[in-house]
């Protein structure tokens, strides 16, 4: 199962050049925070993969499997 699920009608996400849900006709951004002190994590992409590091409390490097993923709504 995707883990790219509508928060507002749980439907799964497209992908269009942004996460976009059909049902709600909504787009969203797939934000990610840091499991330790919840702060936004700024999102590295280099060579094909991602690495996500917290600017907040922590000042380290996180792990994408720990990340926590939320998606919010853009204007």
């Amino acid at each position: 199962m995707s883990e790219n699920i509508c928060p507002k009608c749980q439907s799964e996400l497209d992908w269009d050049g942004k996460y976009h849900c059909g049902s709600c006709q909504v787009h969203f951004n797939k934000i990610g925070f840091c499991p330790e002190c919840n702060d936004q994590l700024e999102k590295l992409q280099a060579c094909g993969a991602a690495s996500y590091f917290c600017n907040g409390d922590c000042n380290e490097l996180k792990s994408k499997s720990r990340v926590k993923f939320e998606f919010q709504q853009t204007e």
